[in-house]
């Protein structure tokens, strides 16, 4: 009895062993079975982080070629707005990380106008998120962030850009608390601001700072060649305009002097042939007058030829060529020209220089010889201030009024006086005109020596 009892005891204890055996043996074969193994949660986080890395990596390499291209592209164009539009693009790759989404950036490039038919100041030259009310906006760069960071030289980082006084009115800065704004600027030629707002306040960290800094830089070489070949595209049409110019001089030269000479002549001559038979003696005289007239006429000739291409000019220079000038002016027109050339001043010019002076002075000659009816002709070079030369050509002829000929050279056949001021721009020089009709004339041309010169002029001092 006592062993039976004590079995019974048991009994219970022993049950609830088995259960719970079965139930472990269970949940071990759920947790462990094949196709279905479970981690613990602490390994579970780290393939996650890896693929967060590594997407986070391949990203960075996607934005870092982009970039590079951007940069290669900014560098390579000479398309002027193509320049800007990769130097926005270019901000907003650079600052775009898959932590941060930079959509929310503002941005523009504002340029100074060099247009005549435009008010002094910035326009906008591209943007991005600019409404299009703010593209039509200028501003005159006299207040605020514009005109502190021109002044200053550097880029400047503001708060409330919306609060601005020439900048807030614009509506895309107003959601923006920060801005940057980047001088582009090279030596002495500032050419705009590239400007960048956010809507965070302290978006415009040192790093970000930094790599506007590189598309700043950048942008302002991409720019400068940009404006550069589009001078030299500009400078390529204007030669091409004065050699049609030159033609057309020619042309109207050859049919005022040689052709009408030569019609001459054929008539005399014909006229001689009538007259041999009847009047020999007058025949003769004839024919001495038309020897005259084919003289003259060689020497018209020549002197055109001289005056296309000065040979002397190549072989002995701007002196020597004006005074051949002079004394074909004499021979052929019985014009005194009187020249009086600084030799020391020729030497520190190039040949170019020395060429488009000789033509100046031809143009100007030329003029006073055929519409002033002048006596005398004074050419004179000279040095002005350090490294700056004058020009002077001066007549004692009828004179005329500056003023009223300039408003009608669209309707004239002549275009001298462009031609003078077309050829001082070529080297960088300054022309005047003062005259006065019964008073003569006197031209005025101020010639840089060198580029130093040639910014001092430029800025007036």
């Amino acid at each position: 009895m006592t062993e039976f009892l004590s079995l019974s005891a048991w009994l219970p204890i022993i049950v609830v062993s088995v259960i719970s055996l079965l139930i472990g043996a269970a949940a071990t074969l759920l947790l462990f079975r094949p196709g279905k193994k479970r981690r613990p949660s602490l390994k579970k986080k780290r393939p996650t982080r890896q693929r967060i890395a590594k997407q986070s990596k391949q990203l960075d390499s996607e934005s870092l070629h982009k970039a590079y291209e951007l940069i290669t592209n900014l560098t390579a164009t000479l398309n002027y707005q193509r320049v800007l539009d990769i130097a926005l693009d270019l901000s907003m790759q650079v600052l775009t990380t898959p932590e941060n989404n930079a959509g929310r950036l503002v941005s523009t490039v504002l340029l100074f106008s060099k247009s005549d038919t435009q008010e002094p100041g910035l326009y906008v030259g591209a943007a991005r998120r600019f409404t299009r009310s703010d593209l039509r906006c200028t501003f005159p760069a006299q207040r605020g962030l514009l005109k502190d960071t021109i002044d200053e030289g550097a880029p400047i980082v503001i708060q409330d850009i919306s609060q601005d006084t020439e900048l807030g009115r614009i509506l895309a800065f107003q959601s923006c608390n920060s801005a940057y704004c980047f001088p582009l600027q090279q030596g002495l030629d500032t050419y705009g601001v590239l400007l960048v707002a956010h809507p965070e306040s302290k978006y415009f960290t040192t790093v970000r700072r930094e790599m506007l800094d590189i598309i700043g830089n950048q942008a302002v070489v991409a720019i400068q060649n940009a404006c550069l070949y589009q001078e030299l595209e500009r400078e390529k049409e204007r030669m091409m305009e004065i050699q049609e110019k030159a033609r057309k001089k020619l042309a109207r030269n050859l049919h005022d002097g040689p052709t009408q000479s030569v019609a001459a002549i054929a008539m005399r001559v014909n006229f001689a042939r009538r007259l041999i038979a009847r009047d020999t003696d007058a025949a003769a005289e004839e024919l001495h007058k038309i020897e005259d007239l084919a003289r003259r006429t060689t020497k018209e000739i020549r002197h055109m030829l001289f005056t296309l291409r000065p040979l002397v000019l190549e072989s002995q220079g701007l002196k020597v060529a004006l005074e051949s000038m002079s004394n074909k002016m004499k021979e052929t027109y019985g014009q005194n020209v009187l020249v009086d050339i600084d030799p020391d001043i020729v030497d520190e010019l190039e040949m170019g220089k020395q060429g488009v002076i000789f033509f100046i002075v031809e143009e100007a000659v030329n003029n006073a010889r055929k519409h002033a009816e002048a006596d005398h002709i004074w050419v004179r070079l000279k040095m002005f201030q350090q490294d700056i030369a004058m020009l002077e050509i001066q007549d004692d002829g009828t004179g005329f009024d500056v003023g009223a000929v300039d408003a009608t050279y669209e309707h004239r056949g002549s275009l001298g006086m462009v031609n003078m001021r077309e050829r001082s721009e070529l080297v960088s020089g300054i022309l005047n005109i003062k005259s006065a009709e019964g008073e003569g004339t006197y031209i005025q041309v101020v010639i840089p020596l060198n580029e130093d010169a040639s910014d001092r002029l430029r800025h007036g001092l």
